[in-house]
């Protein structure tokens, strides 16, 4: 593949508050700690250089991947390596999306291992280890569990249970028979449906379909798939799940700084509540909440604990305390020995909501890096956006932009009236004195009767456009074709395909094309072709 790249502010895609991050805007820098380059890293390596719990997280991958580490080298031997002190995480997170879902999923993968290998190269001396985060814990279901190959919608149609890591695959024949239906019969596309197979009509939870679909897409680079949902883990967390619900201390710093960045103009992405837990089983996640009364409510469930009562439940079943979107960054970085979380743009925008809480804690505050974002085509599109006087860049704007800067690139007749809208303005220049001589008050009517002449000959400009259309109606027919297939939907393909309409043509290709072009640290929109 050859590539090239483009400033994220070009694409009118991303918000103001990560474009503001990209920077380095000064009015951001109090949000988040060690900024993300290298500088960054050697101290961020620093911070976390005293991470105490490695034994227990060694052994508690080992336990979750069972026999499927005796296929997966790369990946048991980076297990192991996590047990040395000079071993670290880069990590990215996401939902258990089936069949992986949108394609920035695999993006945010691919991040986190480039990112690894640059850091190897940069700090030969340590080892650093990809990991994805597994959202195991999430209840949105309607969120997950659909995909789209060729535009079509794929859904997984049973009623979400509890955390959606925690529901059986036993029901989901028919969606991934319809999934490989769209696959083909290429070597290729045999191949996928072979590992989505695997992992979906097996009998497993989804949390552990996921970790053998990703795996076996991945193993190769040694990518560590962590399921936090877990007891031994959770124990480590329980001390801060007391403190923090009996305090609401996450509620008061998160809300603060939530309200300095909203004054200086930057958008928040989540809200915390006074009690940022839910209670867990394998029937139900429902949030936790403090009652007049003083006791603990778990809704919907006529749960009840005082406060003694709660606490005692915590220490007993950790398991049970499932962490919400503000609580489950502070339980990674507790667990991991990790520099850097690898996030969307959304995703960055929440973490800078959460440096406060992590400070209170005492535990470092990881390296905020937007995973790379890209889109891929091939030479056939590449070659109409240049015969259509295009650019990649120019092919961002909205269709009707390119249209009309097409029409006036091309036209042999003069469409703008800025010529007889000067002749115009000087006229009404010479009235409006002469107006102003006769009676003063008579200059508000003279602006009023150019304001009117000055629409009107707008107005005129664009059905002079609208008429020339008519002339270049095949290529502005094209430019419509070539927006609708770069931009399914009318956005990012990333944010809807899935990677099996890739994966198909490329292969094992597709992942390490897009290891080898992605570039981490330069934070550039990436375009392969």
């Amino acid at each position: 593949m050859k590539a090239t790249y483009i400033d994220y502010k070009d694409t009118n895609s991303f918000s103001k508050t990560l474009l503001a991050y990209l920077a380095a805007d000064e009015g951001l820098k109090e949000f988040y700690g060690n900024a993300p380059n290298f500088d960054g890293f050697a101290d961020q390596m620093k911070r976390k250089s005293s991470f105490a719990n490695r034994q227990l997280l060694v052994s508690s991958l080992k336990d979750q991947y069972g026999e499927l580490l005796k296929d997966s080298p790369e990946v048991a031997k980076n297990i192991e390596l996590l047990a040395q002190d000079n071993t670290f995480t880069v990590t990215t997170g996401h939902q258990l999306n089936i069949f992986t879902g949108p394609l920035y999923f695999i993006f945010k993968i691919v991040t986190a291992i480039r990112l690894a290998k640059d850091l190897k190269v940069q700090f030969p001396e340590k080892e650093f280890v990809p990991v994805y985060w597994m959202a195991t814990e999430d209840h949105d279901f309607e969120e997950i569990n659909n995909t789209r190959v060729y535009n079509k919608k794929i859904v997984w149609d049973v009623p979400g249970i509890s955390a959606t890591g925690r529901m059986k695959t036993d029901t989901m024949e028919a969606v991934v028979r319809q999934y490989i239906g769209m696959l083909g019969l290429s070597p290729n596309s045999l191949k996928l449906a072979s590992i989505v197979e695997e992992a979906y009509l097996r009998g497993r939870s989804l949390a552990e379909a996921t970790r053998v679909l990703v795996n076996a897409l991945f193993k190769e680079y040694g990518l560590i798939i962590v399921d936090a949902d877990r007891k031994e883990l959770k124990e480590l967390f329980a001390p801060i799940i007391k403190e923090d619900i009996l305090k609401e201390k996450s509620f008061h710093a998160i809300s603060k700084t939530s309200a300095l960045l909203e004054e200086k103009g930057f958008g928040t992405q989540v809200h915390a509540r006074e009690c940022n837990f839910f209670y867990l089983t394998d029937e139900f996640r429902e949030r936790i909440v403090k009652g007049e009364d003083g006791r603990y409510e778990v809704l919907h469930r006529d749960i009840f604990f005082s406060e003694e009562e709660l606490v005692a439940e915590i220490f007993r079943h950790p398991e049970r305390f499932s962490p919400n979107v503000v609580m489950r960054p502070l339980y990674q970085e507790l667990i991991l020995p990790n520099l850097a979380y690898i996030g969307g743009g959304a995703e960055i925008v929440y973490w800078l909501q959460l440096k406060a809480n992590f400070d209170q804690y005492k535990v470092p505050f990881p390296i905020l890096v937007p995973r790379n974002s890209a889109m891929i085509t091939d030479d056939t599109v590449a070659s109409k956006i240049y015969r259509l006087d295009l650019t990649f860049k120019s092919i961002f704007k909205p269709t009707a932009t390119l249209q009309n800067e097409y029409v006036r690139r091309h036209t042999t007749h003069r469409l703008n009236l800025r010529d007889e809208w000067m002749e115009f303005n000087a006229i009404f220049g010479k009235i409006k004195l002469r107006a102003h001589k006769i009676d003063a008050s008579l200059a508000p009517s003279t602006d009023a009767v150019k304001a009117r002449l000055k629409k009107a000959i707008n107005n005129l400009e664009k059905k002079l456009l609208k008429a020339d259309k008519r002339n270049h109606q095949e290529a502005l027919i094209q430019i419509e074709r070539l927006k609708d297939k770069l931009f399914p939907n009318g956005g990012l393909q990333e944010r809807s395909e899935n990677f099996a309409t890739l994966y198909i043509k490329y292969g094992d290709d597709l992942v390490r094309e897009l290891i080898k072009h992605f570039n981490p640290l330069e934070f550039k929109f990436t375009i392969l072709y």
